[in-house]
């Protein structure tokens, strides 16, 4: 196991929940074993399975370390401004379900492009 402790170990430092329609996210602060403090944010949706006819809760988590936050921060600003400067007005609410939309159903080659040309 690599330096991380589990939320049942230590707890979260820090918690916030943002509710989203049928999606939640998580903002989680919490702490390796030598106390250096990083963030985990989830995204957790709920879901049926059709063949248990059971509900369950599907999460896609990433992990975000100190010396990563002023990068991060940088780009998720920067991010926002290029949409808000196309889209001044924020959209009135859709009545489109988005929950049954998957990454794999997203065009993502220009991300993928910029990762070969590091």
């Amino acid at each position: 196991m690599d330096d991380l402790t589990s939320s049942s170990q230590q707890g979260d430092l820090f918690s916030k929940a943002v509710r989203a329609g049928k999606r939640t996210y998580f903002f989680d602060v919490k702490a390796t074993k030598s106390e250096e403090e990083y963030l985990t944010i989830t995204e957790s949706k709920k879901r049926f399975n059709q063949q248990t006819g059971n509900f369950f809760y599907e999460k896609h988590k990433l992990f975000l370390y100190r010396e990563d936050f002023e990068k991060f921060q940088e780009a998720l600003q920067e991010t926002f401004n290029y949409i808000i400067e196309r889209n001044p007005e924020p959209p009135q609410r859709r009545s489109r379900d988005y929950n049954d939309i998957e990454f794999e159903d997203l065009d993502d080659k220009s991300a993928k492009d910029r990762e070969t040309d590091k």
